[in-house]
């Protein structure tokens, strides 16, 4: 099906066998693969990088080095930092993640009642609104999926989203998320090319906080949200750890919650029947894309400061999916390849 779908969906369920299958092809290239091994510096020679070192203190070396490390490896972000390594703080999208009916969803989309039959899919959707000069739009969304933690480290509550192959579940989810800028991160400039990862972290800390210290996800039903109303309760949700009731129209950042509030209530003009108490909101969707970008040179793809390494994927900032990620990947080796027979 994905070979002929305007929207092919491989299913995360299905993920784990493809995952291994590229594995095992790096492996019969003559690879290796080093589960539980952890970068922790790098082996850098007159600016020229010539290795890592792991956690262990075993060395690795190579001609190139690859950074391809994701949008969530924040140590290798502050040992980029820490070895003075250029990097730059890269603007990104935060919001929540809003959970309806898929039958609901089903009806905006079809018009077929609350049963949309055997042969219709469940119904996705994409919507865009823009507020004060800002987009506000969803984000990942995933039909028939449920809401997953995703959070990286202690203390700190992410959630995303993911649908299985067959979409099958009662519920439709979406990250609904805006912009920050510079100039909404006041606060976090002393960090310089960390802030926008200071922001981040602040946020996911206060939604543990919000939440009641684990990983249960503070929520509130999104008509209650606009309103700047706390929920009395929460509907059923796909949220596994559980849901708590929060006034997250005052804990999320002013800039943040007003353009999210204005945003669901075009929304529901768009798609009548989406601006509704069945549906609630969980925070804080706040891992759209990395917070940091580590600069590369256009035609090689190697980093301006340190020769032989070659940032690459979502986590250098220059990717914002699996399918944008692994066409940079491409990128990247024939960078290298360049760089190599030069």
């Amino acid at each position: 099906d994905i070979l002929v779908d305007a929207h092919p969906h491989i299913g995360t369920n299905k993920l784990p066998k493809i995952v291994a299958k590229m594995r095992q092809s790096i492996l019969d290239a003559g690879g290796e693969v080093h589960f539980n091994t952890k970068v922790t510096d790098f082996i850098i020679d007159n600016q020229s990088m010539k290795g890592v070192v792991t956690e262990d203190g075993d060395k690795i070396e190579g001609k190139a080095v690859i950074l391809a490390t994701g949008h969530s490896a924040r140590d290798i972000f502050e040992l980029l930092v820490k070895r003075d390594i250029l990097v730059e703080p890269k603007p990104f999208a935060l919001g929540v993640r809003v959970e309806h009916p898929q039958r609901l969803i089903d009806d905006i989309q079809y018009s077929c009642g609350s049963d949309r039959g055997r042969y219709l899919p469940a119904a996705p959707y994409s919507i865009v609104h823009q507020v004060r000069d800002k987009g506000v739009y969803s984000f990942c969304m995933c039909p028939g999926g449920q809401i997953v933690p995703s959070a990286t480290a202690p203390g700190e509550v992410v959630v995303n989203g993911m649908s299985t192959s067959t979409r099958s579940s009662r519920y439709a989810n979406s990250g609904i998320v805006v912009s920050v800028e510079w100039k909404d991160i006041k606060g976090f400039h002393s960090a310089g090319p960390l802030a926008y990862l200071r922001f981040q972290q602040h946020l996911e800390k206060k939604a543990c906080e919000w939440g009641g210290g684990d990983q249960t996800a503070p929520a509130q039903r999104l008509q209650d949200f606009v309103n700047n109303t706390l929920s009395d309760s929460l509907n059923d949700c796909s949220y596994i750890p559980g849901i708590q009731s929060a006034p997250l129209h005052e804990g999320i950042p002013k800039f943040v919650r007003a353009r999210l509030q204005d945003g669901f209530r075009a929304f529901g003009k768009k798609m009548k029947g989406y601006l509704t108490n069945e549906a609630q909101i969980l925070a804080v969707e706040s891992r759209t894309s990395s917070p940091v970008r580590i600069p590369r040179k256009d035609d090689t793809c190697e980093h301006p400061q340190i020769s032989g390494l070659f940032p690459s994927g979502e986590g250098a900032g220059y990717a914002g999916g699996i399918v944008s990620a692994a066409m940079d990947g491409e990128r990247v080796a024939e960078g290298i390849e360049r760089v190599l027979k030069s």
